[in-house]
């Protein structure tokens, strides 16, 4: 007697391939979105409110400088 099972196979080649791919890049957007979350956005943001403050101490400076004149 001969026993015959049958092998299932949950992907091809080109399915596993394919599925990694999406894989790939699910994970490099997950890392991209946490990045720029964590540190791209807030650096700008604190860059971009840093200088608004000293272009407005300047021009505060630069006045009174002007009416003392």
């Amino acid at each position: 007697m001969q026993c015959k099972t049958k092998v299932y196979t949950m992907f091809d080649f080109d399915q596993y391939l394919g599925f990694l791919a999406f894989l790939s890049i699910l994970t490099l957007g997950f890392w991209l979105m946490i990045f720029l979350l964590t540190f791209a956005i807030p650096y700008w943001l604190v860059g971009s409110a840093l200088e608004h403050f000293k272009e407005k101490r300047d021009a505060k400076k630069a006045k009174a400088l002007a009416e003392e004149a």
